[in-house]
């Protein structure tokens, strides 16, 4: 019997075989896979998460808002505003980020 003929058939049992309903649709279970990644900012003032899907549905990158990898968060400052700029969060991550995404889509690549 094929899959096709088989979609719906009685199991030994009597039970009526079918998919269960009520599962995440892929937009919503990319959204929840950016929100978790968003869990990981320790970013005091904003938690942002990211979740790069190919046409496919299937996830090429996950990402959240934090420092660069190589400096230590904790000697680096979080704060949104300051007299001095290098005083605030933004000098250490805006650029790298936009580029990381201008190379992916130069690349061939959709958002």
């Amino acid at each position: 019997m094929s899959a096709e003929e088989n979609r719906g058939a009685p199991l030994s049992n009597g039970v009526q075989a079918k998919k269960r309903e009520g599962y995440l649709e892929w937009p919503e279970y990319f959204m929840a896979v950016a929100f978790l990644s968003a869990q990981r900012s320790k970013d005091p003032s904003s938690q942002v998460g990211a979740c790069i899907v190919n046409q496919e549905n299937k996830i090429m990158g996950i990402g959240y808002n934090g420092m660069p990898n190589a400096c230590d968060d904790d000697l680096l400052p979080w704060s949104r505003s300051a007299e001095d700029k290098l005083d605030t969060k933004y000098l250490y991550g805006g650029p790298p980020r936009e580029e990381c995404l201008t190379e992916w889509t130069e690349s061939g690549h959709r958002v």
